[in-house]
C-alpha cells in the first residue's frame, strides 16, 4: 500500500510558477514510477508528467517545454515545477504512482492539489 500526499497548489497569475510536491510512503520509493495528472472541470484526466525508471520523463503535448519532472529519492519526493503557467492549466493535479514490483503492479492516486491560473 502506497499512500501519496500532494502540496503546491495554489492561485497563481498567467505566467507565473509553481512547485508541486508528493511524498509517498508506505513502499520502496526506489520501486516507484511517478507521475503527475491534471483534470480540469467536466475533462477527462490527462498526463502532465512522468518519471520512468527514475531517469526517463514524458510530458503532455500542452505543457512539453514548461513543465518538468524530478525526484528525490532521500526525500521520497516527485516535483512538479511548471512555469510559463496558462490559464487553461487551471485543474486539479494528482500525484500518480505505479509499482514496478513483479507480481505486486500496482497504482496509486493522491488526492490531488488544486492549481489555478488567472488570466
Amino acid at each position: 500500500q502506497v499512500q501519496l500526499v500532494e502540496s503546491g497548489g495554489g492561485l497563481v497569475q498567467a505566467g507565473g510558477s509553481l512547485r508541486l510536491s508528493c511524498t509517498a510512503s508506505g513502499s520502496a520509493f526506489s520501486m516507484l514510477d511517478m507521475g503527475w495528472y491534471r483534470q480540469a472541470p467536466g475533462k477527462q484526466r490527462e498526463l502532465a508528467a512522468d518519471i520512468i525508471s527514475g531517469v526517463l520523463t514524458n510530458y503532455g503535448a500542452s505543457v512539453k517545454g514548461r513543465f518538468s519532472i524530478s525526484r528525490d529519492n532521500t526525500k521520497n519526493t516527485v516535483y512538479l515545477q511548471m512555469n510559463s503557467l496558462k490559464p487553461e492549466d487551471t485543474g486539479v493535479y494528482y500525484c500518480h504512482a505505479a509499482s514496478r514490483v513483479v507480481g505486486k503492479r500496482a497504482d496509486y492516486w493522491g488526492q490531488g492539489t488544486q492549481v489555478t491560473v488567472s488570466s
